[in-house]
C-alpha cells in the first residue's frame, strides 16, 4: 500500500509533482528507488541534482599545522548551542586531538581520555547531546601540500592535498570544493553502475523524443561528460576562471590534485517531515 508519507519522501527527494510521485510509485509498485527512476526517465526529474537534507545543527572545522591535516563535525540539537562558547571550545579541543593523535574514526578518537573527558565536561554543562559524527585525519608526504578552507562559519570545511604546487593553490582549490560540492576526484573515481544508469535514463529520454538510434549514442556520450564535469572536481570549471576546469587550474602552477575531504553540516541526516506527509494526505482525499 502507498501511504501519504511515500509520497511525501519521493516528493521532497526529487522535487517532482505529488501527482507524477503518486503515479510513479504505482507504477514501480512502491519502490521509491524505481520510481525515482520512472520520474528521471520521463525528465520529469534532473539527473545529479538532488539536494540532501540538512537536519543536524553544529559545525564543521578544518586544521593544517604543517604535514598534518584535521576535519571534523560535531553535532548539537541545536543552533543555540553550537552558537555558544562552549562548543565551539569543545570543536576547538576535538579538531587539535585529531590533528595530534590521527585518529581512523570518532569512537578511535574519543578513546582518548584527555578529549572523552572534554566531551563528557561539555555534555553536562551545555545540557544537549552531541555527537562526534566523522572527521579524517591527513598526513602529506614529501612533496605533497596541503590546503583548507571554512565556509559560512563552519557551516561547511574542504580539504586538499595536492602533489607540488603551494599552500595558497591548495586554499584557493579548497574554496573550489567548499562552493561546487564536487562528488568525486576524477572519472575512475565515480561508481560504474551510476554511470551505467545515467547511460541508461539519457537513452530513454532520448528515446521518449523520437530520436534516431544511430545519433542516440553520440548526444549520451556528450550529456555523461556534462555529467562527469557537474559531479567530479577534476573536470569542474574553476570557480575564479571558469574557462580553465580545476585540472587544468593546477596543472599551470605545476601541481596534481590527489585528493579532497568535503564536509557540510548535516549532509545525508533526513529530517522528519510529519507536517508535510499531512498536507499530502489531506491533498490526496
Amino acid at each position: 500500500m502507498i501511504t501519504a508519507q511515500d509520497i511525501a519522501k519521493l516528493r521532497e527527494q526529487t522535487g517532482a509533482g505529488m501527482m507524477d510521485c503518486k503515479k510513479a510509485l504505482e507504477e514501480a509498485n512502491g519502490d521509491a528507488e524505481k520510481a525515482g527512476e520512472i520520474l528521471r526517465k520521463k525528465g520529469i526529474v534532473k539527473a545529479a541534482k538532488r539536494t540532501d537534507k540538512i537536519a543536524a545543527e553544529g559545525l564543521t572545522a578544518v586544521k593544517v599545522e604543517g604535514n598534518n591535516a584535521a576535519i571534523v563535525e560535531l553535532n548539537a540539537e541545536t543552533d543555540f548551542v553550537a552558537k555558544s562558547d562552549d562548543f565551539k571550545n569543545l570543536l576547538n579541543a576535538v579538531v587539535e586531538s585529531v590533528l595530534a593523535t590521527r585518529p581512523n574514526d570518532p569512537a578511535e578518537a574519543l578513546n582518548n581520555a584527555e578529549l572523552q573527558n572534554k566531551f563528557n565536561e561539555a555534555v553536562m554543562k551545555i545540557g544537549e547531546k552531541l555527537n562526534l559524527r566523522r572527521l579524517a585525519s591527513v598526513q602529506a608526504a614529501d612533496g605533497e601540500t596541503l590546503g583548507a578552507y571554512v565556509h559560512m562559519g563552519g557551516k561547511i570545511s574542504a580539504l586538499i592535498l595536492l602533489t607540488g604546487g603551494t599552500t595558497e593553490l591548495a586554499s584557493e582549490i579548497a574554496m573550489h570544493v567548499a562552493a561546487s560540492n564536487p562528488k568525486y576526484l576524477n572519472r575512475d573515481a565515480v561508481d560504474p553502475a551510476l554511470v551505467a544508469k545515467e547511460k541508461e535514463i539519457a537513452s530513454e529520454q532520448l528515446r521518449a523524443q523520437n530520436k534516431p538510434e544511430n545519433i542516440i549514442e553520440n548526444i549520451v556520450k556528450g550529456k555523461l561528460d556534462k555529467f562527469y564535469g557537474e559531479i567530479c572536481l577534476l573536470e569542474q570549471p574553476f570557480i575564479k576562471d571558469e574557462e580553465k576546469t580545476v585540472e587544468k587550474f593546477a596543472a599551470e602552477s605545476g601541481a596534481i590534485v590527489k585528493a579532497f575531504w568535503r564536509f557540510e553540516l548535516g549532509e545525508g541526516i533526513e529530517k522528519k517531515s510529519c507536517d508535510f506527509a499531512s498536507e499530502v494526505a489531506e491533498q490526496l482525499k
